[in-house]
């Protein structure tokens, strides 16, 4: 039994609610079209953007990779005199390891709370996320210094400290669901759920949010800004699907979620994706993901022809 606001709530219940748990997406969806020999595709954020230039989708470019720590003095040097970026593990997971500077003054790297680092403290970071501290499986990692997103302002009323992003759902290269994870002050700016942001439904039609949940609450309005969080259009929203129909095709994944983050100059551009999408997407969505899913499955290979997906989209929504 599992206790909800409403109540104990049985397995039973969720399944009759169309709800996904963990060992169904592992059996029936990761482990069945997910190949392994694709993972690192979207465990390397390196490969991931790589596979994303080839398909014309747009990324945050690329300032420096550092892969030796002989290269760790010579961050400054690599930075080419740009104060602000963002510095990621290649491989890490749940948005460890990221740390974002918006200035560099007196040596010293400034984060959008203020936080300031020394010059010794940011190599030292650096030597971190190369001896795997952040990456998955504590394998030994490389560290990307790329160009720091400048959030959307017309999302300004709906995030704290930080940028929103998105997440898109396919199944054999449709998008079957998705939402917005919006920064808290709690969240400490970053689009993290578990540490507090709030997480929007997106209608995949309108690309228009609605009525979210944060910490395992319903929520409307957002906690910080007090403004509600329904009724946001995700600016460029065809572009958004259309970007994660192809790195889907790309990648050669049946089952992934693309992140997307949209950024006051270049739109929507790709943050990453990954081949074990958490289920709170459901929770956002107020629906289950299983009968979208078994819709997607039952179509022919005619059918899921990236020509033809966009039009699913409308019967994708219907499902209830």
């Amino acid at each position: 039994m599992i206790w909800s606001r409403l109540g104990l709530v049985s397995p039973s219940q969720l399944r009759d609610k169309g709800i996904v748990g963990i060992n169904k997406r592992n059996a029936d969806y990761v482990l069945m079209h997910n190949p392994r020999a694709m993972y690192p595709r979207v465990d390397d954020k390196v490969l991931t953007k790589k596979i994303c230039v080839e398909h014309n989708i747009p990324v945050p470019a690329t300032y420096a990779v550092i892969e030796r720590f002989g290269d760790i003095k010579r961050v400054l040097d690599l930075l080419a005199g740009r104060k602000d970026f963002v510095v990621k593990p290649a491989s890490g997971a749940g948005g460890r390891g990221i740390m974002v500077v918006v200035d560099f003054v007196d040596n010293e790297f400034i984060s959008p709370s203020g936080k300031k680092t020394s010059l010794g403290e940011f190599q030292y970071h650096l030597s971190t996320i190369l001896s795997g501290l952040y990456s998955l499986g504590s394998q030994p990692d490389v560290a990307i210094l790329e160009q720091r997103i400048v959030r959307h302002p017309s999302l300004e009323k709906i995030a704290v400290g930080g940028t929103p992003d998105v997440r898109i759902i396919l199944f054999r290269g449709v998008p079957v669901m998705a939402m917005m994870r919006l920064p808290t002050n709690e969240s400490g700016g970053r689009a993290n759920l578990h540490q507090g942001a709030i997480a929007a439904a997106v209608n995949l039609m309108t690309g228009m949010t609605s009525g979210g949940v944060c910490k395992n609450r319903a929520v409307s309005i957002h906690p910080d800004t007090q403004h509600s969080i329904e009724g946001f259009e995700i600016p460029g929203w065809k572009t958004v699907l259309e970007a994660a129909m192809r790195l889907g095709d790309g990648i050669g994944m049946g089952y992934i979620g693309v992140d997307f983050v949209v950024d006051a100059e270049l739109g929507p551009v790709v943050l990453e994706a990954n081949a074990r999408p958490g289920l709170a997407i459901q929770v956002a969505n107020r629906i289950g993901l299983r009968r979208r899913l078994e819709f997607v499955d039952g179509l022919s290979p005619e059918q899921i022809k990236p020509e033809n997906r966009l039009a699913l989209i409308e019967k994708i929504v219907a499902i209830l």
